[in-house]
């Protein structure tokens, strides 16, 4: 298949995904595609690089879920740049996968990335394009974003520019599914209220984001509404970490206002969390709770 045709197909695959009928995707949806009346599957069952028959670039990458507190079989991470590795396939520059993804870098061609959230459950996250090949560390770079592609030695030398690739990669990739995991953790329900609108919903950070602890990791994140997280970043509204019970600031309890400060606040105050994760090891971490408390009760 010639790089032209190639990369129709991409295209082809990307729109498919686009229309995809839920915000995630599993092995069997991902197998039912087509293009040109074949079925060419997505994902590899086995493999995390996926390269189907008649092709010579790889067309799409997968990580797979790892539970919160265990340990992933290979360590993709940021690099001093700001932008995103992935590991190769084993310790061999040439294994087939390997030289299939560097294929789909030489010739500049978008890829797709699975990253799992939830066993068999993955975030698409695509186009992603491999913009730097590293075999002494075993490891691809990725862009995820149009302005990475471009990110070369010059803005490597400048701390702005590497802040900005980094935070478009929290954006693209961390962010997102950090909030498909707590989602999926606390049912898309509120923890406070126990509001189940996903629209409504955002995964809150217990340590900022930025912090040392702030790791975009379902221990370090609650669902909450837009008020209620509003009120936690606000320091409006505390969680205590002994009791996981639910603490409005004094000066807000004494107000008064309309129906929203009441019920969606003052009435709040010394009750328990709502929701809570089934897995304990998705629960909030105790740590991060007593850290943010301690900032709730400074305020």
């Amino acid at each position: 298949m010639s790089v032209a045709e190639s990369l129709l197909l991409r295209r082809a695959a990307m729109a498919w995904l686009d229309q995809r009928p839920s915000e995630r995707v599993d092995f069997g949806w991902l197998s039912s595609f087509e293009y040109g009346g074949q079925r060419i599957p997505l994902m590899d069952r086995q493999r995390g690089i996926r390269k189907p028959a008649g092709m010579d670039a790889a067309l799409a990458i997968r990580t797979t879920f790892t539970p919160p507190g265990q340990v992933p079989p290979y360590a993709d991470s940021v690099g001093p740049d700001g932008l995103q590795r992935y590991k190769y396939r084993g310790s061999d520059p040439n294994h087939p996968e390997n030289v299939a993804l560097r294929r789909a870098f030489s010739s500049k061609l978008p890829i797709m990335w699975f990253v799992g959230v939830a066993s068999g459950s993955f975030e698409p996250i695509y186009p992603v394009w491999v913009v730097g090949d590293a075999p002494q560390e075993l490891e691809f770079t990725l862009a995820l974003d149009h302005a990475q592609r471009h990110f070369g030695d010059a803005g490597a030398a400048d701390p702005d520019y590497r802040m900005y690739m980094e935070r478009l990669t929290k954006v693209r990739l961390h962010q997102r599914v950090f909030r498909t995991q707590v989602m999926l953790a606390y049912e898309s329900r509120c923890a406070v209220c126990n509001l189940g609108h996903s629209q409504l919903l955002d995964a809150a950070h217990i340590i900022a984001d930025g912090h040392p602890d702030g790791e975009p990791v379902v221990p370090n994140g609650l669902a909450m509404c837009k008020i209620h997280h509003a009120a936690f970043d606000s320091k409006i509204l505390g969680i205590r970490p002994d009791t996981l019970t639910l603490h409005i600031r004094q000066d807000i309890l004494d107000e008064v206002d309309g129906p929203m400060l009441r019920h969606g606040l003052q009435d709040m105050h010394d009750r328990p969390l709502m929701k809570l994760p089934r897995s304990r090891s998705a629960r909030p971490d105790l740590a991060r709770l007593q850290t943010r408390y301690g900032e709730f009760l400074s305020a």
